[in-house]
């Protein structure tokens, strides 16, 4: 069993930056594919960006044009979400997952584990 714990969300205008943070525990991340989603009101949770388990190869939405980094310490057993030029549209929960596995995954039902989200809300 792997928990994840989400941090570091919060107020932000638009434009500014967030670093969310993902504490794991129970098990290391060495062996699991790490994402990020998103959850905003009304709408089903999407992909938002992904990592494999050294860091070498990481994946993101195309919506995000290169303003999101997904970035991971496995000696911490932390990943992290650097996200700049925030949009509006970005507001959501945002969520931790891990995956079983050694390659890059965007959909949902292929991550075992998630966090409870930590919110992000970008003020225009």
């Amino acid at each position: 069993q792997v928990q994840l714990v989400e941090s570091g969300g919060g107020l932000v205008q638009a434009g500014g930056s967030l670093r969310l943070s993902c504490a794991a525990s129970g098990r290391t991340i060495t062996t699991y594919v790490m994402g990020w989603f998103r959850q905003a009101p009304g709408k089903e949770r999407e992909f938002v960006a992904t990592i494999n388990w050294s860091g070498s190869n990481t994946g993101n939405a195309d919506f995000l044009k290169g303003r999101f980094t997904i970035i991971r310490d496995n000696a911490k057993n932390t990943v992290y979400l650097q996200m700049n030029r925030l949009k509006p549209e970005d507001t959501a929960v945002y969520f931790c997952a891990a995956a079983y596995g050694s390659t890059l995954y965007t959909a949902l039902d292929r991550y075992s584990y998630w966090g409870q989200g930590t919110q992000v809300t970008v003020s225009s």
